[in-house]
């Protein structure tokens, strides 16, 4: 006989956060290096480079996935996807973003906000051709986003690849990279209590924004 299964006590659901702080001492003087140094803790876990992106269409209906971190550097935060996606879409109409890196095993996390940009052709190519082959043929076969009749579509299309393509598969005109450009970096952790500890690098510099410039960034505490 089948059980019904007991519904589940979201709001009895606790984790204690211990052996966190976070302290305007503790904190490096730029965001990048700060950045490098959790993620240094991180790199433990299950794929650390691992970001919640968050976009807004021109209807102004967010929508939220998780994408996979390439590159940090005093630029910004470097992803790949499908420009003809969904993201890719939301982006063309808006190009505000908010990322979060969810280090939930650790009790920290990582927040920006700001805006994304594509990266150049040239350090697409770069990024691409470094990628498994079945990788290249995926980004190739998948018109992201759109709806497909059946998986046989899909893997129709892969085929159609691999044999054109047999060696090397060539950068589609629709793929490439994006790069985050912070208004701010929060580094989040959780605290006894759920008084966190929340200290954020805010953009104070004029011009280009560079996250290995301390002369650009202030550091504030927030509330938890």
């Amino acid at each position: 006989m089948n059980s019904t299964p007991e519904k589940p006590s979201y709001a009895e659901l606790r984790v204690a956060y211990t052996h966190q702080t976070l302290t305007e001492a503790d904190l490096a003087d730029t965001p990048l290096a700060q950045f490098e140094r959790w993620f240094a803790e991180a790199s433990a876990l299950p794929e650390p480079n691992a970001m919640s992106l968050a976009t807004v269409n021109a209807h102004g209906q967010p929508s939220v996935r998780h994408v996979l971190l390439k590159q940090a550097d005093e630029r910004g935060f470097v992803f790949y996807t499908n420009y003809e996606s969904n993201k890719g879409q939301d982006i063309a109409a808006n190009p505000h973003v908010a990322i979060v890196f969810p280090w939930f095993a650790m009790f920290r996390q990582v927040l920006v906000r700001g805006r994304a940009e594509k990266v150049s052709r040239a350090e697409s190519l770069e990024y691409f051709n470094q990628r498994p082959y079945g990788s290249r043929i995926g980004a190739a076969a998948s018109a992201q986003s759109q709806v497909l009749h059946s998986r046989d579509e899909l893997d129709a299309r892969w085929k159609e690849i691999e044999s054109n393509y047999p060696v090397d598969v060539p950068l589609p005109d629709y793929w490439g990279g994006y790069v985050v450009i912070p208004e701010y970096v929060e580094f989040w952790a959780g605290r006894e209590s759920r008084l966190h500890d929340r200290l954020r690098y805010v953009f104070v510099g004029n011009g280009e924004v560079s996250m290995s410039n301390a002369s650009q960034w202030k550091v504030e505490r927030l509330s938890p």
